[in-house]
């Protein structure tokens, strides 16, 4: 078998002992008598075997020679060597072994008969293009310094993976080029440095079997499984999200158990809480925790021992043990960790501490279901990888906080990525004063100018009616249980007391029914926790028949409210899911409108669900704004607020309480300036002309329409307040393509607004919702229509 014939490569290999055969030729002639004659030893095998000096390329002739290769390679395999180092004759970056110590030979016997050898970090794509660099420096002179640590990966007899460093020696390869080969220049190699990817262009350069090739390779092989296993450790956590990665554990606990050569081990991790003293499970893919087991977070007081206690918290030094069953069986079971780990079947066990200056920051755990292979010695392997795993947990404690403080800004104090340039600006001028000037530096006012407003919101109609209405149900529910249970103590025990508390209860259930006021539901729940509350307690120890009762009363009690909360919960809830489903929807549809042009954008939850938005040069910090973006937004909302209220009315069935919402936007033509307030965190309007908009947006939803007692916003309609006759014609025209696409009614209504405070002239369009059912024959819906549908 030919081995060019199975081989891209820019050689023509040739296994030749030439070289090798020339060193003999030299030592021949030397004056040490003993070298003579084991070089004349060599040489005259290879006088009665040329062709072991004019190089093959037929792989059988490997075994025809044998015994001949074998007898030229004797000194480089030394016989009295050979059990110690591990070594090889070969053929350069392929796996055609030819020769090897019996050291090599006992390590791939111990892998078994399946194992494939082959070099691990050499890609495929790759071998091409090193082998043509090879050919740049032996034959050119082009030292491209492309060396490169290669490595096997060979599992020794336990199953245990071990990492083979190969060092090789070239000094018995010759490479010349053929007539295959094409003459190279200076700008040939300008080009191929500047793009080692290319790998048609190495080909270009380096045709296949272009080059002859002719010698072989001695490779020096050391065990570097420790030093590897700590390089995998840093590189397994140099990268980011690594614990969502359910492979990650795994090829954590593979390293581990390379590092301390054991197959059966298992690798847990536990944070350390310093504010509560206590151990925490880490989240994560394959994350467990052998000193929890199944807990979420326990004391380090009640998971360990006194002594463990110390040495790990106070001492931050690892403990072993290596007999888990033994110290059960000695220590009463009254050592905690000893238990907990006794109960998972562990047998031994190694608890090291992850900790830095500032203290400790949790517990590395080794854990193995075989007794004594954990111990004092090998966990003192830990010692050179234990410097990673610091770093790696600091830079994750980092991560996290980093994280939690997004998440904070995003729920909280958010700044809206496209203002956020702005701040990373004013932030750097903010470091660079500190560094540069003795005084205290501040942080510059954060504004835009010239940026044009648009207000929107969907609204639960009726709000305060629904809670009070709410209310009203809860408390007379509880003042009707109050009234029956009284009527039964009186019924058994005459107490005036008791007669003037049913009073009181049946004065304020008049008072709900008839005339229910703000301040009822306070005074009403201050009764019924000082008053009612101190009688049934004692009733409850004095008449045992009505105990029963009594503790069917205050089971109904919320323990925050100390009244009952359930038609007001129901209420409660669905408003908030109505706010936390509608803001979902707009920061899914957000994130189109933002790729259409960048904008800022903020919401805020109140009874539904409010939003701003500005749009400005300043803002996108680019020449670029043009006033079709605008229009184009404002498009874009009127779809989208129609899109929230289909989405509500579709899943309005899915909440507690059936409750109807208004939509509006308010319109603002002229352009304006946003200043971010840092007393309360968020942007608002700047200057005193621009406050009228701040004025309008916060009481234009509870404005009736002029000379009616009807409110401006209404249920199933769009409303778009303005104050400017050239809006009023831009919004028609939105109308009128909505209309065309089956998204608005046709009852197109224009009205005049009440005058607010300090503001007058505003009307506005008003217009129907359809409602769309994909469900249904029917693609679209008044709200009338809805409503019956619905019902039925």
């Amino acid at each position: 078998m030919n081995i060019n014939h199975h081989i891209d490569s820019p050689f023509n290999l040739n296994v030749s002992f030439n070289k090798l055969l020339d060193k003999y030729e030299e030592l021949s002639q030397a004056n040490n008598d003993f070298q003579v004659s084991n070089a004349q030893r060599v040489l005259q095998i290879a006088e009665e075997n040329p062709v072991l000096r004019e190089g093959f390329s037929d792989l059988s002739l490997l075994k025809t020679y044998e015994k001949e290769i074998a007898g030229i390679l004797q000194d480089s395999f030394n016989p009295i060597l050979t059990l110690n180092e591990i070594k090889t004759a070969s053929i350069p970056l392929h796996d055609v072994i030819f020769n090897s110590s019996e050291r090599f030979r006992n390590i791939l016997k111990d892998a078994g008969d399946d194992f494939q050898l082959e070099i691990k970090n050499l890609p495929e794509d790759d071998t091409y293009i090193v082998a043509c660099t090879i050919i740049l420096m032996f034959c050119y002179g082009y030292d491209l310094n492309f060396k490169r640590p290669f490595f096997y990966e060979i599992p020794d007899k336990k199953g245990v993976m071990r990492y083979y460093k190969i060092l090789y020696n070239a000094d018995f390869v010759e490479i010349t080029p053929n007539e295959k080969a094409p003459k190279l220049t200076q700008e040939d190699y300008d080009e191929l440095i500047d793009n080692f990817e290319n790998i048609e262009l190495w080909r270009e350069k380096f045709p296949p079997n272009s080059y002859d090739f002719k010698g072989f390779v001695i490779s020096n092989i050391f065990d570097v499984t420790d030093d590897q296993s700590i390089s995998n450790i840093k590189s397994s956590l140099l990268g980011k999200g690594k614990r969502k990665d359910e492979a990650f554990m795994k090829d954590f606990q593979d390293i581990f158990r390379s590092l301390l050569g054991l197959k059966d081990i298992k690798v847990g991790f536990s944070i350390y809480n310093k504010e509560e003293d206590s151990f925490v499970r880490v989240y994560g893919a394959g994350m467990t925790s052998y000193l929890l087991n199944e807990l979420e977070a326990s004391y380090c007081t009640d998971a360990l021992c006194d002594w463990s206690y110390e040495r790990l918290i106070k001492e931050k030094k690892y403990f072993t043990i290596s007999n888990v069953e033994d110290a059960y069986n000695n220590s009463e079971c009254n050592v905690p960790h000893i238990k907990m780990l006794y109960e998972q079947g562990i047998k031994s066990a190694i608890f090291a501490p992850i900790a830095n200056d500032t203290g400790l920051m949790g517990i590395l755990e080794i854990v193995s279901e075989q007794p004594k292979v954990l111990n004092s010695i090998n966990a003192n392997k830990l010692v050179d990888v234990m410097p990673f795993i610091v770093s790696a947990v600091e830079r994750s404690k980092r991560e996290e906080e980093n994280l939690i403080e997004a998440v904070i800004q995003k729920e909280c104090t958010s700044i809206h990525s496209s203002v956020h340039w702005k701040f990373v600006q004013e932030a750097r001028n903010y470091i660079k004063s500190e560094y540069s000037k003795d005084e205290s530096p501040t942080f510059r006012k954060i504004a835009f100018d010239n940026v044009y407003p648009l207000f929107g919101q969907i609204d639960v109609k009726g709000s305060s009616d629904s809670r009070n209405e709410a209310t009203k149900k809860d408390l007379v529910m509880q003042l009707n249980l109050a009234e029956k249970i009284l009527e039964k103590s009186l019924e058994e025990r005459h107490i005036p007391f008791y007669e003037q508390i049913k009073f009181q209860i049946a004065e304020y259930s008049s008072e709900l029914n008839n005339n229910f006021k703000v301040d009822s539901e306070h005074a009403i729940t201050v009764f019924l926790r000082e008053d009612v509350k101190p009688v049934f307690q004692l009733i409850a120890k004095t008449q045992e028949a009505l105990k029963e009762d009594i503790e069917g009363y205050f089971s109904k009690i919320d323990e925050d409210l100390n009244v009952i909360y359930f038609y007001r919960k129901h209420y409660d809830d669905t408003i908030k899911l109505i706010n936390t489903n509608m803001s979902s929807l707009l920061d899914d549809k957000q994130m189109e409108a933002q790729q259409m042009y960048p904008h800022f954008f903020e919401r805020f939850k109140t009874d539904g669900v409010e939003h701003n938005m500005y749009i400005g040069e300043s803002i996108t910090k680019q020449d670029s704004f043009s006033m079709i973006y605008l229009y184009n937004l404002r498009l874009w909302q009127l779809q989208v607020m129609c899109e929230m209220e289909n989405a509500y009315y579709q899943n309005q069935h899915e909440y507690p309480v059936a409750l109807d919402v208004a939509s509006m936007i308010l319109v603002f033509n002229q352009p304006l300036s946003i200043r971010f307030r840092m007393d309360e965190k968020r942007f608002d309007v700047d200057g005193t002309y621009n406050a009228r908009y701040e004025v309008v947006k916060k009481r234009v939803d509870k404005a009736f329409i002029k000379g009616t007692e009807e409110r401006i916003t209404e249920k199933g309609k769009l409303t778009i307040v303005y104050s400017q006759k050239e809006d009023e014609e831009e919004y028609k025209k939105y109308i009128s393509f909505l209309q065309s696409k089956n998204i608005l009614d046709n009852d197109l209504e224009i009205l005049e607004l009440e005058d607010l405070q300090g503001v007058t002239g505003l009307k506005a369009l008003r217009t129907s919702i359809l409602y769309h059912n994909e469900n249904d024959d029917k693609n679209f819906y008044t709200y009338n229509d809805l409503m019956e549908t619905i019902k039925s």
